[in-house]
């Protein structure tokens, strides 16, 4: 399994993980893909300055990147206090409700939690970049579709491609006009953002729309071998899998501790099926494929909000967020993923994902080269 941009990388296999687990991403780039640190989570840039040292540090001298949220036109933000009275107290309420319908428990007033995951905001992901460039990566992703053109200058600058995501033709012609390297075409079955074009068509569509002007990478419902082998066959050099690393045994976030046996939300995937997710904006505003769960649930009632624009979604249900992953209720997680969930049923490590997506593509391969001879 190999293609042109595994030398543009210097990457064994055109895999690239996205995850927000320094431990699954390190995990990644040492078993030859291209692992990728979401920063979203970082409300300090001197805390992902030192998960970006431990990267430096964990990853054997392999390549890896990192992924932002950053809109292409910078919006008008005002100070964390500001945003908060733009939430209209009615939301406040619902989520409280919520909250104790299902049971969800408070957070121990014993330790420090962030308010708010500022991340979202346009002037903490330049923080992120800033910092990001000060260590060897080798790739910033966005999220929200191109950067804005002067940190598109400021990658390139520094050596560094950019990629973003695509869920339209559109879409893709527009991150080429703008300097992007790498167009991410992200089909509709993928977790967290996404748009409405399944992968089997959009994958060609965007191939074909950008030629030469950048490399493809295909997202969107792959976990196999299988399905590596269909997104080169569409066209594209690579695969950018997001979801399939949620139930690694590496994962945890920051220095957490690794529990013994799935965390609630590991346990949540396990259980899942392909039809268990949910495409909605009550995560960060904007549409992202979610677990179904009976908090995504109660944001479907009539009496239910609707959900506020980004960042004020995200700071609206941060909390409660948070309060969800620290309970022990795998029914009521709120988490994204894609509908790939169907195929994660184990927990395994990165190591292991990585050798049977390998063996499973050699398959595939002679399947299609035995239909070639028959």
């Amino acid at each position: 399994m190999r293609t042109p941009i595994c030398d543009t990388f210097g990457i064994d296999y055109p895999i690239f993980g996205f995850t927000p687990s320094e431990h699954v991403a390190a995990a990644i780039s040492r078993a030859g893909g291209l692992g990728v640190l979401g920063c979203v989570r970082f409300n300090d840039a001197d805390e992902l300055d030192a998960v970006l040292d431990w990267m430096d540090a964990n990853t054997d001298g392999r390549p890896y990147g990192v992924d932002i949220v950053m809109p292409a036109k910078i919006p008008t933000e005002g100070s964390a206090v500001d945003l908060e009275s733009m939430i209209p107290p009615e939301h406040r309420a619902f989520v409280e409700r919520t909250l104790a319908d299902l049971n969800v428990p408070p957070l121990d007033t014993g330790h420090d939690h962030a308010v708010g995951v500022l991340g979202w905001l346009h002037s903490v992901a330049r923080s992120h970049v800033d910092v990001a460039l000060k260590h060897p990566i080798k790739l910033i992703a966005n999220a929200l579709g191109s950067p804005p053109p002067d940190v598109i200058e400021q990658a390139h600058a520094h050596n560094v491609p950019v990629a973003a995501l695509a869920g339209a033709v559109a879409h893709a012609k527009s991150h080429v006009a703008n300097g992007v390297d790498i167009v991410i075409a992200q089909g509709y079955e993928a977790g967290g953002h996404t748009g409405e074009i399944a992968s089997m068509v959009l994958v060609p569509e965007i191939v074909d729309a950008v030629g030469a002007g950048a490399h493809v990478l295909a997202a969107g419902g792959i976990g196999s071998g299988r399905q590596v082998a269909a997104a080169l066959a569409l066209g594209a050099e690579g695969v950018w899998m997001g979801s399939y690393w949620l139930t690694c045994s590496e994962y945890k976030l920051g220095s957490a501790a690794a529990s013994e046996g799935p965390s609630v939300v590991q346990k949540a995937l396990l259980g899942a099926s392909s039809s268990d997710t949910v495409r909605t904006r009550i995560f960060s505003g904007k549409p992202a494929r979610l677990l179904k769960t009976k908090w995504t649930d109660a944001w479907s009632k009539p009496d239910a909000p609707e959900p506020l624009p980004m960042p004020l979604q995200n700071i609206l249900v941060s909390e409660a967020h948070q309060r969800i992953a620290a309970s022990s209720d795998p029914e009521v997680v709120a988490m994204p993923v894609g509908q790939i969930v169907g195929r994660m049923n184990e927990i395994r490590p990165v190591a292991d994902v990585m050798r049977q997506l390998l063996d499973e593509f050699e398959a595939a391969a002679d399947r299609i080269g035995q239909a070639r001879e028959a």
